[in-house]
């Protein structure tokens, strides 16, 4: 199997090639994001692997939650590839990602979502045991049972406001790499979806926010 994965939720851009096993990988560290290196480094990808786009049995993208920019972009492209090849599409969640890329057993997954708030989720072997939310800081809820890392930039931003641990990880970022491994199984077994049911997962409902309600967060006008 040819798979093409696309992670562009953080500021950590990446993209993935996985074929037949092997991944190969392109990342940048963009503080504003960019849809410029995307495509670009697509096509770079395909070309270090030896395949074109025709060869792709599937997409992969990192669904979210994350940036609203991000996620439309990485959607976007998945969606826009997808429609002129016919291939199958497969959203990955962004927290399971990261928490995947980790390689810990009980990982606690926070990023940080701005606006004084953050995503959190928790997965025990690859399991989801607190699903993806959007809270304050001070009310993410730690899981039961000891073991627990904290993964993600939430850690940084946040951290003496979030559930402690005995280590945290707040470097960690979600992987296009991390998507890829998590997408091929299932692609595998035919979930995949046509190109227009493949849509984003912000967990925050409110994309905008009122010049009111970002100052009672704390934020700017």
């Amino acid at each position: 199997m040819h798979l093409l994965a696309l992670e562009t939720a953080t500021h950590r851009l990446s993209v993935a090639l996985w074929l037949d096993g092997r991944v190969l990988e392109r990342a940048a560290e963009l503080p504003n994001g960019s849809s410029e290196w995307l495509l670009p480094n697509v096509h770079a990808l395909l070309a270090e692997g030896g395949v074109g786009l025709k060869s792709l049995d599937g997409i992969a993208f990192g669904a979210g939650p994350g940036s609203f920019t991000g996620l439309r972009l990485a959607a976007g492209c998945a969606q826009g590839l997808a429609y002129g090849l016919d291939l199958p599409v497969l959203g990955i969640g962004t927290l399971a990602a990261l928490a995947f890329a980790s390689g810990e057993t009980r990982a606690y997954v926070c990023l940080d979502a701005r606006m004084n708030e953050v995503y959190v989720a928790a997965y025990e072997n690859g399991v989801e045991i607190i699903s993806p939310i959007v809270c304050p800081p001070a009310q993410a809820q730690a899981p039961s049972g000891e073991g627990w890392i904290g993964c993600g930039d939430g850690f940084a931003s946040y951290g003496d406001l979030l559930p402690r641990f005995l280590r945290t990880r707040p470097e960690l970022r979600p992987t296009a790499d991390a998507v890829a491994r998590l997408a091929a199984p299932r692609l595998a077994r035919g979930e995949g979806l046509a190109a227009s049911e493949a849509m984003p997962l912000y967990v925050r409902d409110k994309v905008a926010l009122t010049t009111a309600e970002r100052l009672a967060r704390g934020g700017t006008k």
